[in-house]
Order: structure tokens, then sequence, then C-alpha cells
């Protein structure tokens, strides 16, 4: 059984602090111009990755199917 705390709960809610709000000031520095990106040429690499996981994908399941009639 657990212990029980001894120690004493107050009855009465306590006010929530007062936060002081602050002013932010604008930026000085320039604002950044959005850039073309080729993402084609940026993810190359992304291509060669999902189908090497779908030949792994389509490998282990082949397997599953082929240990069912084996094992069953």
């Amino acid at each position: 059984m657990a212990k029980k705390s001894r120690r004493v709960r107050s009855s009465v809610p306590q006010a929530p602090k007062a936060v002081r709000a602050t002013r932010t000031r604008p930026s000085l520095a320039p604002k950044e111009v959005a850039k073309d990106v080729d993402f084609r040429q940026e993810y190359h690499y992304v291509v060669e990755d999902l189908k090497r996981i779908a030949i792994i994908a389509a490998a282990l399941l082949a397997l599953v199917i082929i240990l069912s009639f084996v094992i069953a």
C-alpha cells in the first residue's frame, strides 16, 4: 500500500501572478528573400532510397508468404 503524504493542502486557491508584457522591437536585419530550390537536385538520393526500401519490403513480404505455406 502506498504511503500517505503528510503535506497539508490549503483550501484557498491562490491568485495567478501578474505577467509583465513586453513589446518587441522590429528587427533591424534585412528580411531574407525566399530562394527557389530545385528539390529534384537537392533530394536526388531519396528516390534511390525509396526504391531500395520497396525492394526490401517486397522481398520480406514474399518471404512471409512462403514461410506461411511451409510452416502451416
